[in-house]
């Protein structure tokens, strides 16, 4: 063969080659592609975890209540508790002790029974230091508790406890599967804490159980026949995506790929409202900074009010968040019952909204006051750069700019950026690893206490190295506290240090962004955002077209 021959010939072969591997490629990519499910709903980033005691975030949440079932639920309107795992209870006279009565159908994934004996045992877990659990001070009210058979669990309580069967609705409290986890321990001493989440192995007690999951893709769940209430669960499949970049969200929704959004771009809401399908509702949440108290200069209060002080909430509020969201000046939301956040003398004087812009003046020269008092300033000695840490967002991103542009311009400080995906950026928040870092807490049930047990001494979601006795003192005597209008007054007081002090800058209260395919019923807007995929299902023809039918 001659040379032009050989080259034709090996052109030739390369291509035939990379024909194969593409056929390979494609065939493969084929394979795996899992058919749509009934339900696609993005989650925002990849979720940390799928042990419910480990988790403290929003996006683990929803699937927790997904996969997972407490003692009680919440009523998916109205929030109120409601039978789960737990068919009945019953509270003595004194609310001293609750005796809950457990279901004889309720079965494991797998079918095994599900016994008071595995509460106790998850619980114990819980509480347990080497579970180093988020949550694990929602037990700190509780004297005791114990499986007293195996449908009958009792918790005792040293004072009533008002809210506690709002916590056993909320994941921390949710059952383990202990075959399970102490088969991966002995299994894979090194890889347990994983070995046991993993699909196939995952063992739970919700309507729906783990089929797949692809990291920073999705999650595949399926329903799970042996639920107790299977019979109600309408859906069985859903996806649970992991991705949060907001035009990719609203693009998948508006051609059909997914049936449910959680945000939506800010430049989008003005377009946006006014539909049937988009649902904006004042939520329990809000937005703040930590603030690392252990570093210099930010363990000085002063530099902490200036920062508070010379944050433009209204340009945040309106230009970038620009969905309805209104200032924050405390750390408890305006719309908890019963609770009202405490003034504050020191509070910004735009507070009151009427006067905004004179105002926000005013702040900032009380800011660049007190950090004169602190020893800063263009005569004293200059502020020194720091770092504003932020989970990857455009929101984020967005408001970090607003705010470092605020204090470059009205304070002169010198504030560089810190972003990092969101697994990352919370370990860096727990090893007070930042300056100053953008957080959010929502609540988990619909009380103030749902916020400011957040602060309390060396408390997992803390995050800021703050501390404070009576802080904490006035907080926990609430725990314990019978009377309502006792136990709010000192929550109150508690809030008023909190805010005196700073360990975090309150920048606004959100509102839920919801957008929900038209056809999905059982979808309900609530104060938690909170929305259980066991009440989905799809309208009818009939239903959407009475809906059509009713004036507007």
């Amino acid at each position: 063969m001659n040379g032009e021959g050989w080259r034709f010939a090996r052109r030739a072969f390369g291509l035939l080659l990379f024909a194969l591997l593409l056929a390979l490629i494609v065939r493969a990519t084929t394979s795996a592609r899992l058919e749509r499910a009934d339900v696609v709903f993005a989650n925002g980033a990849e979720v940390a975890s799928l042990d419910p005691q480990a988790v403290s975030g929003i996006p683990e949440g929803r699937v927790m209540i997904a996969l997972y079932e407490g003692l009680t639920t919440r009523h998916p309107e109205t929030l109120e508790p409601r039978p789960g795992v737990a068919e009945s209870w019953d509270v003595a006279p004194d609310g001293l002790r609750i005796t809950f009565r457990l279901r004889a159908n309720a079965r494991w994934s797998n079918g095994d029974p599900l016994t008071a004996q595995d509460f106790e045992w998850s619980w114990r877990r819980l509480v347990a230091p080497e579970t180093a659990a988020p949550y694990a001070s929602f037990l700190k009210s509780v004297k005791g508790f114990r499986a007293l058979d195996e449908r009958t669990f009792e918790v005792d309580f040293p004072t009533p406890v008002p809210h506690f069967l709002h916590l056993t609705s909320f994941h921390p409290l949710f059952p383990l599967h202990r075959a399970t986890i102490e088969s991966a321990r002995q299994r894979f001493p090194d890889a347990w804490t994983v070995a046991w989440m993993r699909p196939g192995v995952l063992v739970t007690n919700g309507p729906f159980r783990l089929a797949a999951r692809r990291i920073n893709d999705r999650l595949r769940l399926v329903k799970n026949p042996f639920y107790w209430d299977e019979r109600a669960v309408s859906m069985e499949t859903i996806d649970v995506l992991a991705l949060d970049h907001l035009g990719t969200l609203l693009n998948l929704y508006l051609t059909g790929e997914v049936d449910w959004i959680e945000r939506v771009p800010p430049l989008a809401v003005t377009r946006l409202r006014g539909r049937a399908d988009f649902h904006l509702t004042p939520s329990l949440g809000t937005y703040f900074y930590r603030v690392n108290t252990t570093r210099p200069p930010f363990d000085d209060v002063r530099v902490r009010r200036a920062l508070a002080l010379a944050i433009d909430r209204r340009a945040i509020c309106e230009k970038i968040a620009r969905k309805g969201e209104r200032p924050a000046f405390a750390f408890t939301p305006p719309n908890l019952a019963g609770y009202e956040p405490p003034e504050l003398e020191h509070a910004p004087l735009e507070a009151d909204l009427s006067n905004w812009d004179r105002a926000f003046e005013a702040d900032c020269a009380r800011a660049r006051e007190l950090l004169s008092e602190a020893g800063f300033g263009p005569q004293d000695r200059p502020f020194p750069r720091f770092e504003l840490h932020y989970s990857t967002s455009e929101l984020h991103r967005d408001v970090a700019e607003v705010v470092a542009d605020g204090w470059r311009t009205h304070l002169w400080l010198d504030v560089a950026f810190f972003n990092q995906e969101s697994k990352v950026y919370i370990e860096t928040q727990r090893s007070l690893g930042y300056d100053v870092s953008r957080s959010s807490w929502f609540a988990d049930y619909p009380d103030a206490s749902s916020f400011l047990e957040v602060f309390l001494s060396g408390g997992e979601n803390n995050r800021t190295g703050w501390s404070n006795a009576r802080y904490d003192e006035l907080v926990r005597s609430a725990a314990r506290e019978a009377n309502p209008e006792t136990r709010l007054a000192e929550l109150g007081a508690a809030e008023r240090i909190l805010l005196d002090e700073l360990p975090l800058l309150p920048v606004f209260g959100y509102v839920t962004q919801n957008l929900v395919h038209p056809r999905l019923a059982g979808f309900f807007e609530n104060a938690l955002d909170e929305h259980s995929p066991k009440t989905w299902r799809w309208k009818t023809e009939e239903e959407l077209a009475a809906e059509r039918a009713r004036p507007r």
